[in-house]
């Protein structure tokens, strides 16, 4: 399997390029703002065709360029029916201090939204077979309502058995805010309970902020997820977690 990943625009956001292998057709997950020119070059130089593109929720800085992306390649973008009006209007899924400081990072660009020819909405539980590769959907609100994560099985190595795209829900030593409009911070922790202490340890972890991790790793690591293991699913750390893109 090829993953090529690479941080894009001003919020470092971890954008993805998943294929069988060289030369094939390919699912880009999470292109956000800055992506498509980086989207591109993966593109240009594994002789990729992108089909579809993956959305783990509607924040700006992780679909800024799902319409660029999916219109350049004809591609179908995915997302969660409760993220889905965030395409068209993202303003709507950010801080009044963010829209204050959208003119300083739009510099000369105009901020016109809208969404792609060809979106199909999400579901939990669903297994999407896309660009070859099969992806398995798990619905995470919390940071946001339509927050997702991707799933897909890894057969490169005898370690590994899943790779996990997580979006804003899980990074290494933290997991996602949720003081922005349509998070929830007891729903992020219910998310966390019954979606990602469940897995196997040898999970992958690509997130949508900073290094990759594992399951096993944030199992013994993560503060968040520490406390989760020993109290209720409505239980979990008091402090706010670390800020992280939007």
């Amino acid at each position: 399997m090829l993953i090529a990943g690479f941080p894009a625009g001003p919020w470092g956001t971890n954008c993805y390029v998943v294929a069988t292998g060289p030369g094939q057709e390919c699912v880009v997950v999470d292109p956000g703002k800055d992506a498509a020119s980086g989207v591109a070059d993966v593109v240009r130089e594994h002789r990729l065709k992108p089909v579809s593109v993956l959305v783990t929720h509607g924040h700006l800085d992780h679909m800024w360029c799902v319409t660029p992306v999916a219109g350049a390649y004809d591609a179908k973008a995915w997302i969660h029916p409760e993220d889905r009006h965030l395409l068209a209007d993202p303003l709507a899924g950010i801080s009044t201090d963010m829209r204050r400081m959208l003119p300083q990072l739009l510099g000369s660009q105009d901020a016109a939204w809208t969404e792609p020819d060809d979106v199909k909405e999400l579901g939990d539980g669903a297994t999407l077979e896309l660009a070859g590769v099969e992806f398995l959907v798990d619905h995470t609100p919390g940071h946001t309502r339509g927050s997702v994560t991707f799933r897909t099985p890894y057969a490169d190595s005898a370690d590994v058995s899943e790779v996990m795209f997580s979006g804003d829900l899980l990074f290494a030593g933290s997991i996602g805010r949720t003081d922005l409009p349509g998070g929830d911070h007891p729903t992020m922790l219910r998310s966390l309970a019954t979606k990602v202490l469940p897995l196997a340890d040898d999970i992958v972890v690509l997130p949508g902020h900073g290094e990759q991790t594992s399951i096993g790793r944030e199992r013994v690591t993560n503060p968040y997820l520490l406390d989760l293991a020993d109290q209720h699913v409505d239980g979990g750390p008091g402090t706010d977690p670390v800020t992280r893109g939007l």
